[in-house]
This record gives C-alpha cells, sequence and structure tokens, in this order.
C-alpha cells in the first residue's frame, strides 16, 4: 500500500503514506483514473497500476524511488531506507534482483522490474511463467 501512495505522490496527488487505503488514498485514486481516462472506481487494477508506474533509474530522486525503496525494504529485506534517492544502494539491490529474476540487468525500474518486484515474482516464478 505505501507504494501505491508513494506513486501517486510521485503524480501530484496529496495522499498520506500510511499504508492504509483509507478514503484519502480512494480519493486519489479516483482522480488519477479520472486524469488518465481510466474508468474512476478507485479500484487499482491492472490498467491503473500500468499507468501509475514510472520509470526509476539511478540518479532519479522522489516518490517513485521511494516507492522502489520500500519494495525492497519490506518484501526483500533488503536496499535503502525510502529516502527518495535512488543511490548505489538501490542501485545494487535492484541489479541484484533484476539478476535473480532473470530480467534485463540494467538497473532501471521500468515496468517489467516494478512487475517482479511488486508481485514477488523471483527468477523461478518467471521462468515457469514463460
Amino acid at each position: 500500500m505505501p507504494t501505491l501512495q508513494y506513486l501517486l505522490q510521485a503524480h501530484g496527488h496529496t495522499v498520506t503514506v500510511d499504508g492504509v487505503f483509507g478514503a484519502q488514498t480512494g480519493d486519489a485514486v479516483r482522480a488519477y483514473q479520472r486524469a488518465k481516462g481510466i474508468p474512476d472506481n478507485g479500484i487499482v487494477c491492472a490498467e491503473t497500476w500500468q499507468a501509475l508506474i514510472m520509470d526509476v533509474r539511478p540518479g532519479a530522486r522522489g516518490n517513485a524511488v521511494r516507492g522502489v525503496q520500500h519494495e525492497f525494504r519490506q518484501r526483500r529485506g533488503s536496499g535503502a531506507d525510502p529516502d527518495g534517492v535512488y543511490g548505489p544502494v538501490t542501485e545494487s539491490a535492484v541489479r541484484a534482483f533484476q539478476s535473480e529474476a532473470g530480467l534485463i540487468v540494467d538497473g532501471v525500474v521500468g515496468r517489467k522490474t516494478w512487475q517482479a518486484l511488486v508481485c514477488g515474482v523471483g527468477s523461478r516464478s518467471l521462468q515457469q511463467a514463460a
């Protein structure tokens, strides 16, 4: 949930990163959906998620970076604290994850890396899905 909230912030929506999908987060999701021409039902479906994610690369700063860092911290127990700076610790965690997951190792958290990270996909799961 915090990653969703960080991404909403990265897109200019005011939402508190508290890990709760409350009224404020729901309102921000619906506003984002309306702005992107997605049915504004407040459900973060695949279409909404794909519209929310953005490439995060070395040297980047901001809330999208915090979302990546949060995912590594919460789901993988590695990487930097969510400080919003894509530095060497974050890059190392991203590259190691991409290698483990059988992804292109470029340090860029693009669509495939986001999907694998958020869905908890590891190298075995990716190979089985292929």
